[in-house]
């Protein structure tokens, strides 16, 4: 239960960051988020199973959308695609 009360919180922490104005588009909040987000989904799977956090992962994903596009285009550039 721990683990869902903290990652919901992570979310709402996500959201609240991205009304506020930002000077960079929001990527120091992004690798913030980022850094603290993957130790808190492996607890949540640790914790409530692998369902529960593939659930978390989605949200995550939904949630820091713009560095998955971006990581996403830096692999095709790198694969040649």
């Amino acid at each position: 239960m721990t683990s869902i009360v903290l990652f919901c919180l992570w979310v709402v922490a996500a959201n609240v960051v991205a009304m506020l104005p930002s000077r960079d588009g929001h990527w120091t909040a992004a690798y913030i988020l980022i850094v603290v987000g993957i130790p808190l989904l492996g607890y949540l799977t640790w914790q409530n199973g692998p369902i529960v956090g593939f659930i978390g992962l989605v949200a995550g994903m939904s949630v820091l959308r713009w560095p998955l596009v971006m990581l996403t285009r830096w692999v095709k550039e790198k694969l040649g695609r």
